[in-house]
């Protein structure tokens, strides 16, 4: 058995917010933002390694003008209750206000068994209880439950997003009460812009951990983690706790710079594999969001003896 494997990254390059996800068919499926922000993409492959050279299709392609028509952010492919599901953000213009873009978050299902074929049919915006900038919208089974978890501004309070938490009707569809379980708050969070963003969801050891992605998408962009017990009221925001420091961030020694917006999978011999993205230099031209070398990375995780979650430090690229 090949323990503590080293992947050989970039895993896919120009692939920024990746999300891998290991289905009961043996495939990993993968899909990211790609650098025009203009289609969602989805490739497989039957191992984390192979999905470098997979061939992707394209699932869909933004509309020419209206609320699904730029920046196309931040795709993630689920599987629910039999049908394929791909949740992302889109805007209607490139423009900012007030340092805000105007996002809103979507949802896509496929019936198909693989979901490179058949066809993605739109179900509509995901809406939550106010109409703001919402993105990176993420969803996990919980004791029979179905939750979404995403970023939203909060139009009441400073800052450019917050994380949210609301049970779900069905796949596109929230009820009930949706509760803020993250604001930026520490130093890390807030550096260039206020942000908690990019969640994904790690159940292990009696605990729920989310990690999340926070500041500009520079160099400072790193990673958080919170966590709440299994048994708790996933809706009550006392419930959770957040770390006080980053838990994956930049590593000048190692060449890697601004990792997050992660996903998690297991390798082929049961590892924790985390999916994330960074880039091999600090100095960016321009809007660091339009720089289109956020590489997508792979990296075996460990655990703490107190059952947590152990990310390390960004590896070095070991591909030229």
């Amino acid at each position: 058995m090949n323990i503590n494997r080293q992947y050989l990254n970039p895993l896919v390059e120009q692939r920024a917010d990746p999300w891998v996800y290991k289905h009961t068919d043996g495939y990993y499926y993968y899909t990211a933002s790609v650098p025009e922000y203009d289609r969602i993409e989805v490739r497989r492959a039957m191992s984390i390694e192979g999905l470098t050279a997979a061939q992707p299709i394209v699932a869909w392609r933004k509309y020419e003008t209206g609320p699904l028509s730029a920046n196309i952010w931040a795709p993630e492919i689920h599987y629910i209750d039999g049908k394929w599901y791909i949740y992302f953000a889109a805007a209607r213009t490139t423009e900012t206000q007030d340092g805000l873009f105007d996002h809103r978050m979507y949802a896509l299902e496929n019936e198909s068994a693989n979901p490179l074929e058949g066809t993605w049919v739109e179900k509509g915006q995901v809406k939550t209880a106010w109409e703001s900038f919402a993105l990176d919208g993420t969803t996990f089974q919980h004791k029979g439950v179905l939750y979404y978890v995403w970023a939203q501004k909060d139009l009441k309070i400073p800052g450019n997003s917050n994380l949210y938490i609301s049970a779900m009707s069905n796949p596109w569809t929230l009820t009930g009460p949706q509760t803020m379980i993250s604001t930026p708050e520490y130093q890390w969070e807030i550096i260039g812009f206020s942000v908690n963003e990019g969640a994904a969801v790690l159940k292990r050891n009696g605990r729920i951990f989310i990690s999340f992605s926070g500041s500009a998408t520079d160099f400072n962009y790193c990673m958080g983690l919170l966590s709440v017990d299994e048994d708790s009221n996933l809706l009550d925001a006392a419930s959770w706790t957040k770390w006080p420091e980053p838990v994956f961030q930049t590593s000048i020694e190692n060449g890697q710079f601004g990792p997050g917006h992660n996903s998690f999978t297991i390798n082929e011999v049961g590892e924790d594999v985390m999916i994330y993205h960074a880039r091999n230099y600090k100095e960016i031209i321009g809007d660091p969001l339009y720089d289109p070398n956020r590489h997508t990375r792979a990296q075996v995780f460990h655990w703490n003896e107190d059952g947590t979650p152990n990310f390390g430090v960004p590896v070095k690229d070991s591909r030229s």
